[in-house]
């Protein structure tokens, strides 16, 4: 409803909306949404307040009736039957259950919308520790929902401490800060209106373009003045929304879980436990010909601008001391490395892959663990499809990438999508990188933590077709970037290669 309030020798207007809900106008003209559905009547109080705090008010009744609602959305939350409740808790034990990103800017390339982050956490976040003991509790009431925060604290982070008056950020408080934290509120179901929300995609699926808002000031567990939660997805055991912190220029993106997160329990279980393929790289020398062949030359492979040459020299590819080396090297002024694969040597259809690596440090070294369709010779890229289970890219050795590449045949354009992880030592120490590929979801796994997860359907090339892997270091190109001036020679290391079937 839009409201217009006139008075003289004021400097600002409030209003109660009698919803449980407040604003402040200085011209005296505001919107706002009323959510609770079918017909509610509502006594709004407007209020002039002139010099000295002065205040003259006045107040109407106004009638409403709305009749969005999203009751699947209120099922999943809190149960179908009058009574029923269920309690939600911080997903701590996936990575991205805390990110941080714009409102508004796509940068020309929809990048507001989930999940382009300028940053996201890692499982049991030793910062963010203190709010994992949260507990929110939804319940179904004969007139709806109704949210409580049964456990604290609250977390802040720093980009709002100021706001609170300068109190610590970036760390836990109690309800002596954030005041609204307790007591059994009101939720409500609107339509979402925020661009991301309208735009923007997860797991390649549409935003819900619903949203729920928790009255007097709700908030689950992380406080930055906002109440509303646009949905990204939600089932019955997992909730992804988007808030929009107080001040518009923070997007928070949060996953909460409606199973207890248990610290250094099994984050995932494989179904693959017999062991199909391996290549442990216990005897020095050239790589094991039965396992692997090679792609030889220089030509920009697959238009990705990169600038080495491949090679089977053993200064670009040898096993010794247990490990597989591929050295990228600067020759001249060109660069040499070495591409594996086992394309016609060994090929499969699901399964799990586990490879044991360490990474380059240098700038501009492009290593990856992947695989493509054995029918590439036939059908080309992307056609064949492509599953990334580690890539890094040359500027950030911080970050660990996995993504899932194929031809959408319903738009007919090339299609991708992934996620990324941070790992601090990637390039000092070795980590299991993973996939978990089943006719149902292909999964990349870091240490066994998941990364990225898809659906697999018939549609998809992942779909009962065979595959084969691929172990290369790449100089430059679109994800190696920049080459450092000083390079002369980076390796990546793999203890072994295993495949589970």
């Amino acid at each position: 409803m839009n409201f217009t309030s006139t008075a003289d020798n004021e400097i600002t207007y409030q209003f109660n909306f009698g919803d449980g809900k407040t604003g402040v106008a200085p011209s005296g003209e505001t919107v706002h949404r009323f959510t609770q559905t079918g017909i509610n009547t509502y006594t709004v109080v407007a209020s002039a307040v002139g010099t000295g705090g002065v205040m003259s008010s006045t107040s109407m009744e106004v009638e409403v009736f709305s009749s969005f609602s999203d009751v699947e959305a209120e099922n999943f939350l809190a149960g179908e039957l009058v009574g029923d409740s269920k309690t939600w808790y911080w997903a701590a034990n996936i990575p991205l259950h805390v990110g941080l990103g714009p409102v508004e800017d796509d940068y020309g390339n929809g990048e507001f919308a989930y999940e382009a982050w300028w940053n996201g956490i890692q499982p049991w976040d030793e910062e963010k520790y203190c709010m994992y003991a949260n507990e929110f509790v939804f319940t179904r009431g004969e007139n709806g929902l109704t949210f409580e925060q049964t456990v604290g604290p609250a977390f802040v982070p720093g980009t709002y401490a100021d706001d609170l008056g300068g109190v610590d950020g970036d760390t836990c408080h109690d309800e002596t800060v954030a005041t609204t934290m307790f007591g059994v509120k009101n939720v409500s179901f609107l339509p979402s209106t925020s661009k991301a929300a309208l735009e923007g995609s997860y797991n390649d699926e549409p935003y819900r373009q619903s949203a729920f808002e928790i009255s007097d000031g709700g908030f689950m567990g992380w406080y930055v003045g906002a109440s509303t939660y646009d949905i990204i997805s939600i089932s019955e055991d997992e909730l992804r929304v988007r808030i929009i912190q107080v001040g518009g220029g923070e997007a928070w993106y949060h996953v909460f879980t409606s199973s207890k997160p248990v610290e250094g329990q099994a984050d995932f279980e494989s179904e693959f436990n017999t062991l199909a393929w391996s290549d442990e790289f216990d005897t020095d020398g050239a790589p094991d010909a039965a396992n692997w062949t090679y792609d030889l030359g220089a030509g920009g492979w697959g238009g990705n601008q990169e600038v080495q040459t491949y090679t089977e020299d053993a200064s670009n590819v040898i096993v010794e001391d247990g490990m597989l080396k591929i050295t990228a090297k600067k020759d001249g002024t060109d660069y040499t490395s070495a591409r594996l694969k086992s394309i016609d040597l060994y090929e499969f259809k699901y399964g799990r892959v586990e490879v044991k690596a360490k990474l380059p440090a240098a700038q501009g070294t492009w290593p990856a663990i992947w695989m493509l369709g054995a029918n590439f010779p036939e059908v080309g890229w992307p056609m064949c499809g492509e599953i990334d289970i580690m890539e890094q890219t040359g500027a950030d050795k911080n970050t660990s990438l996995g993504t899932y590449h194929w031809f959408d045949t319903g738009t007919n354009a090339n299609a991708s999508y992934g996620e990324t992880v941070s790992v601090e030592n990637a390039s000092s120490e070795f980590h299991l990188y993973t996939l978990e590929w089943t006719e149902a979801k292909i999964t990349v796994l870091l240490d066994n933590v998941v990364v990225v997860a898809m659906d697999n359907n018939a549609d998809l090339p992942f779909y009962d077709k065979d595959f084969f892997l691929i172990l290369n270091v790449a100089m430059g190109g679109t994800l190696g970037g920049d080459i450092d001036p000083a390079f002369t020679e980076d390796t990546m290391e793999i203890d072994y290669v295993r495949v589970y079937e």
